[in-house]
């Protein structure tokens, strides 16, 4: 069910079945809440420059968001840029979700892009983890590996599961770096997480599992 209120430019694509088997790209998808604007800043920090595409949920006001990519973009090797409807995705470069807007992954042949548009709130949240991990896990399937940071409440656990059971390799942070345990904890009790490793370790795991997919 799409979660957009109004139709936004899009580029034509095929069954999410037959795009899996297009490509073997990989992406990685990230959801964050509370606490979540400095685990971001280690984890992207730790991230070569020739890492996939990332995909970014942070719940933040609108207005925060440019200066916080911005911020990144400085302290980091990779890019890191506020996500536009229609970005394709490039090699070292993370796209965080504006403020107030959904984000989805679509695909167009063996390229991913993000769609993005308004909507109501998805596990009280608009941009919600769980809508992005949801279009991951059907879009990107076991090519995707997903992350979810420390945040208050449940969302993005839902849409971590669903990406575990497509074949997705996932990451939560542990409780003891966590500002709130929220979002790790509930994704964890799903059933949806493969590792629990600490924030310091994130970006070296995310490397080394990418390293084991096919």
């Amino acid at each position: 069910m799409r979660v957009f209120k109004k139709k936004v430019p899009r580029v034509s694509i095929g069954t999410n079945r037959l795009s899996i088997a297009e490509t073997t790209k990989k992406v990685i998808a990230i959801g964050s809440s509370t606490g979540g604007t400095e685990a971001l800043k280690v984890v992207l920090q730790g991230m070569p420059k020739n890492s996939p595409a990332i995909i970014i949920v942070q719940h933040m006001p609108d207005s925060f968001i440019a200066p916080f990519a911005a911020r990144l973009d400085s302290l980091c090797d990779i890019d890191v840029k506020v996500a536009k409807n229609g970005d394709f995705l490039e090699i070292g470069t993370a796209y965080i979700a504006q403020g107030g807007l959904h984000m989805v992954l679509r695909r167009s042949g063996a390229r991913y892009y993000v769609e993005i548009g308004e909507g109501k709130k998805v596990s009280g949240h608009c941009p919600s983890a769980d809508v992005l991990f949801n279009s991951v896990s059907k879009v990107a399937g076991a090519n995707a590996l997903g992350v979810i940071l420390t945040g208050m409440g449940a969302d993005g656990a839902r849409g971590m599961f669903n990406m575990h059971q497509a074949g997705a390799k996932t990451i939560a942070q542990s409780e003891e770096t966590c500002v709130v345990f929220g979002m790790p904890k509930e994704a964890i009790k799903l059933g949806g997480v493969d590792k629990v490793v600490p924030l310091g370790e994130i970006a070296q795991s995310i490397v080394t599992t990418l390293s084991t997919l096919l």
